[in-house]
């Protein structure tokens, strides 16, 4: 295994605050973290814990970049917000994508621009 990263997609088209986009990002982290082995976050917390942020313009999008991940075998964590202030309910909002392999994430994610 190579070097570790991140990627958390956030959706652009919602034109979520700077604030909402924090909170979303880092729900999206947190949750793939967990649900990740437990041997690949120790390796990518002792390297730094590379994460990137990159932007994706509609949900359709974000849903493209799911499966492409998962088809992958990549652990996946797709936020959907809880409606309680700027976003409806339900209404997906971020992906995060690993910690995994940083070439074969950026062989799906590699051509998405930095939010």
């Amino acid at each position: 295994m190579g070097e570790l990263k991140q990627i958390i997609l956030v959706r652009t088209d919602l034109k979520m605050s700077p604030g909402k986009v924090a909170a979303q990002v880092a729900h999206g982290a947190v949750e793939a973290v967990l649900k990740s082995d437990s041997s690949v976050v120790s390796k990518w917390r002792n390297a730094g814990m590379k994460k990137i942020t990159l932007k994706v313009n509609c949900e359709k999008c974000l849903y493209r970049y799911l499966q492409e991940a998962k088809d992958f075998g990549f652990t996946t964590a797709l936020i959907k917000d809880a409606g309680r202030t700027q976003i409806p309910s339900g209404t997906p909002t971020v992906l995060a994508i690993g910690p995994v392999d940083e070439d074969k994430v950026d062989s799906i994610t590699g051509e998405l621009k930095i939010y």
